[in-house]
């Protein structure tokens, strides 16, 4: 299936927007794709366009629900049952505007965007690490901006504002704060982490908003799918592996909110996923 130089990437939620140009830019690129996502049915036209492409590219599904600590678990077991390398990990999958709670009873938003892709990146990196070097892109947003911080009873409870937006920039900030305490723990592994703000997407996470909050977002002027791409693939196959646990923004490495330079919050954020994972 694969060749021992071929590169492997597994990318989270490929089937629309961002992720699926990120993984036809991948494919382009060389790497062998795994797409791991809900829905084999949703996810088969991108299959099919990345093996239509010249050079007879490969395409792979795994399932995955990142709503379901369970089925993170069944994903990283079916990746280890291929006996691949790993050379790149993009938590690229997310939601906005969701409510209620994850089957493990965490705020949908926070449960799929953050506590999904912590225990992911956590059962895979030792193929990753054995691997190197290698890389993890974690897909955050500015909105992190937009939180006064994490409230650790909030994650447990269901979604409490109207929107759902301020949960969405609290999944944000741990998104940001999970991959700059990740480069700290992989010091010394040649395995280098970046997150990032794609900017401000048209594209299907926003299904769950109201439909009155719909226009609000247009009105700040939204970029196309692969606008949206170009930080995620620069961060994926350029960016310095000195510049490992950097927040980046229109392909550069970006300050981000003093919440997201908390080492100690990061730190705090770490042990209770740990914690709540097991």
């Amino acid at each position: 299936m694969t060749t021992s130089t071929e590169r492997i990437a597994l990318i989270t939620g490929a089937n629309v927007g961002i992720g699926r140009t990120t993984a036809i830019e991948l494919a382009k690129a060389g790497y062998l794709v795994i797409i791991a996502g809900r829905s084999l049915a949703r996810t088969q036209p991108i299959l099919d366009d990345i093996q239509a492409l010249p050079g007879k590219r490969t395409a792979l599904f795994l399932p995955l629900d990142l709503s379901s600590l369970a089925s993170v678990r069944a994903c990283a077991a079916a990746f280890a049952a291929l006996n691949l390398p790993l050379h790149l990990l993009v938590n690229n999958a997310g939601v906005a505007g969701a409510r209620g709670l994850t089957v493990d009873g965490f705020e949908m938003t926070f449960g799929v965007n953050h506590l999904g892709h912590f225990l992911l990146t956590q059962l895979l990196l030792p193929h990753l690490i054995a691997s190197a070097p290698a890389r993890v892109v974690t897909v955050a947003s500015r909105a992190h901006k937009r939180t006064s911080g994490i409230h650790w009873e909030d994650v447990r409870r269901t979604t409490q504002s109207i929107t759902g937006i301020r949960e969405y920039a609290n999944s944000k900030l741990a998104n940001l704060l999970f991959s700059a305490e990740l480069a700290k723990r992989l010091k010394g592994t040649q395995v280098s982490t970046y997150s990032l703000h794609p900017g401000v997407v048209d594209t299907e996470i926003w299904r769950a908003l109201p439909n009155w909050a719909r226009p609000l977002l247009r009105l700040r002027g939204l970029l196309t799918a692969e606008q949206g791409a170009l930080t995620t693939l620069h961060c994926a196959l350029q960016a310095p592996q000195s510049e490992t646990g950097l927040y980046y923004a229109d392909c550069q490495p970006t300050a981000p909110a003093p919440l997201g330079q908390d080492a100690e919050l990061a730190r705090a954020l770490w042990e209770r996923s740990e914690a709540w994972v097991r």
